[in-house]
């Protein structure tokens, strides 16, 4: 047997990464606490369980690996755009003139009431959740980033303007108001090449809501605002502690609202300690969230964050993906009933966690015809994924032959060339 360390230009990406890790003198814990992530990711990582990971990640890797030259790591394999970069959607342009547009003088027009604000911001909400739809002569499929995306201009308009001129509680309410559509924008530019942007609106959503004083959107904002620090990499310490200050501010009782927002704070913690490979207190903080998705029943689901026993059992899914536990994740997924959760980008999204876990077992048919259900359930959804984008080539290339047709038409429909 060969050993992995030798020079041999057929070695996997985990076996160089084992070799620059011996050469080096490093453990895998040492890695491991270096990339914030668990010894056990090391080792996927290196027998092959999980892939190259994206570009960032991959260079913080070489650095902790001490590697200079990062084609030690990937060998002959490319580091394509294909493969790292983000699609960006045709109205992202629109949206994003929109962020950075800052009127000096409120607009010369009566501004919209609260009531009629809030009212539009649910509308938009269900935009965001409900499935695709055909639309115009050729039967178009029109997604529900399509859908956002031409509707933020204008609601960013109306609910700034209302939280500048309103007074008083009228004021308050435009201002959460405010605080969701930034959430709604954030969920806009998530996975596409707007890391700036999402980070802005993420503190913006914060701002307005600490503004308005209301406990319900600074836990709101939290859960968002914990997203895009999980996907920066940020300390898990400090996005628990957020969470933590969060739910501190909900008044205690039974109001559905004041418990769902508690209990996707919960989930927070619990999917920052999994990222991090903490185990125990991931699954310390997601019995939290489970007991509170208990009292308020099965049949309960908040009607935009979608808070519910669906959710909290569709991320323990993701969780254990994290944990590298792919095949708890699928023990998960074979119990979990999709239709239980009612927002089309929610089930999008664990599906293709899903199929996450059965290419980390390493079944690809299975991986294939998950992605594809994700596809039939909302297709800007997986579009804009990045694990599904990642894997694709490869799947279309090199996956089983019952099903490589099948990938390469999905890559082809989602504009990843293989």
């Amino acid at each position: 047997m060969s050993d992995p360390t030798d020079s041999a230009s057929s070695l996997t990406f985990g076996q160089r990464v084992r070799r620059a890790r011996i050469r080096a003198g490093k453990s895998r814990p040492i890695i491991a606490d270096r990339m914030g992530q668990s010894t056990e990711w090391v080792k996927a990582i290196e027998t092959g369980r999980i892939g190259m990971p994206r570009l960032p990640k991959l260079l913080r890797l070489a650095q902790a690996l001490g590697v200079e030259d990062i084609t030690e790591l990937t060998g002959d394999d490319r580091i394509t755009a294909v493969t790292y970069a983000k699609a960006e959607h045709t109205t992202l342009p629109l949206v994003k003139q929109a962020l950075t547009n800052f009127p000096l003088k409120p607009a010369d027009r009566q501004p919209e009431p609260a009531a009629v604000l809030v009212a539009h911001v649910r509308e938009a909400w269900k935009l965001w959740h409900s499935t695709d739809r055909r639309s115009g002569p050729r039967d178009r499929i029109e997604g529900n980033r399509t859908r956002l995306g031409n509707l933020l201009p204008s609601l960013l308009a109306d609910t700034r303007h209302s939280a500048r001129v309103l007074e008083g509680a009228d004021r308050r309410r435009a201002l959460v108001a405010l605080t969701e559509t930034y959430h709604l924008a954030q969920l806009f530019l998530s996975f596409q090449p707007a890391a700036d942007l999402i980070t802005l609106t993420s503190d913006r959503a914060m701002t307005a809501a600490m503004d308005a004083d209301s406990p319900r959107a600074i836990a709101g904002a939290a859960w968002y605002v914990n997203h895009v620090h999980r996907d920066a990499g940020e300390v898990a310490e400090a996005r628990v502690d957020m969470a933590e200050q969060a739910v501190s501010l909900l008044p205690d009782g039974e109001d559905p609202e004041h418990l769902a927002r508690r209990g996707v704070l919960y989930l927070a913690v619990a999917l920052s300690y999994a990222k991090t490979g903490q185990a125990g207190d991931a699954w310390r903080y997601w019995d939290k969230a489970d007991s509170v998705a208990r009292t308020l029943g099965d049949s309960y689901s908040h009607p935009w964050l979608i808070f519910g026993r669906g959710i909290v059992d569709a991320y323990a899914i993701t969780m254990h993906n994290d944990l590298i536990q792919p095949h708890r994740a699928l023990e998960v997924a074979d119990a979990l009933d999709l239709n239980g959760i009612p927002s089309a980008t929610r089930r999008a999204y664990h599906l293709i966690e899903t199929a996450r876990a059965y290419g980390m077992s390493g079944e690809r048919l299975a991986a294939v015809s998950l992605l594809k259900k994700a596809y039939e359930t909302s297709q800007e959804t997986i579009k804009y994924n990045l694990h599904a984008r990642a894997v694709l080539p490869d799947l279309a290339k090199s996956g089983p032959r019952l099903v490589r047709d099948d990938a390469q038409t999905l890559a082809r429909d989602l504009c990843v060339p293989v």
